[in-house]
């Protein structure tokens, strides 16, 4: 059985609640459901009861979890959303950014198959992901041996989130588009493509986790 097989929200067939999720969203359905309730004898619950569903409608969009490919390409995008910047580092590696605005999905997925050589989480504070002060906010560094090398793979937690939820542990092995964690209220996510490796993205295109290519052969 895999960690995609276990989400922690009861879901109906052909809809999936990311992992990570349930301390958001059973709290505000029990209160979307109470208002719900109080809406049948008062006014004022009547008047609650809209802005407490539509919360709960909003939150579940933004913890959906579809699932995606199977894609072509030797290294895939770890987010869904738009490519903030693509910048050479000085150990020749390429770091790819993508930016995630609340309306993506933000669980994130291996570039590449392999394993987990190191899981590091990093303390820092909760700037915008789009402000350059973002460079010091918390995040979880994933470094994964693979078939062409170290990938390093950054989550970054942006203004409002307060928790990047991993699915996996060091050690452990993983498939190319695997879900590997969820950042709660998202941000950024940094694909490290090898040294010798050029992108084949560019700043502003839009990209989805496990399918959009970043690498060229």
């Amino acid at each position: 059985m895999t960690h995609d097989s276990h989400p922690d929200v009861p879901a109906r067939p052909g809809i999936r609640m990311a992992k990570g999720s349930a301390p958001w969203l059973v709290p505000a359905c029990a209160i979307a459901g109470a208002t719900v309730l109080a809406g049948r004898r008062t006014r004022v619950g009547r008047a609650l009861s809209v802005p407490a569903v539509g919360l709960v409608a909003g939150m579940a969009w933004f913890f959906r979890d579809p699932d995606r490919g199977p894609a072509d390409g030797r290294v895939l995008s770890s987010a869904d959303g738009v490519v903030q910047s693509i910048d050479p580092q000085p150990d020749g590696r390429t770091r790819i950014a993508v930016f995630m605005n609340p309306l993506n999905v933000h669980v994130n997925r291996a570039p590449l198959a392999g394993v987990i050589k190191r899981v590091e989480h990093r303390p820092g504070g909760f700037r915008p992901a789009f402000d350059k002060d973002s460079e010091r906010n918390e995040r979880l560094i994933w470094t994964f041996e693979t078939e062409i090398g170290e990938i390093t793979v950054v989550q970054i937690a942006g203004a409002m989130v307060r928790r990047i939820v991993p699915y996996f542990t060091e050690g452990q092995k993983v498939e190319q588009g695997e879900r590997i964690g969820l950042i709660r209220f998202g941000s950024r996510v940094d694909v490290y493509l090898p040294a010798g490796i050029s992108p084949s993205v560019a700043i502003g295109q839009k990209v989805r986790a496990g399918e959009t290519r970043l690498d060229h052969d």
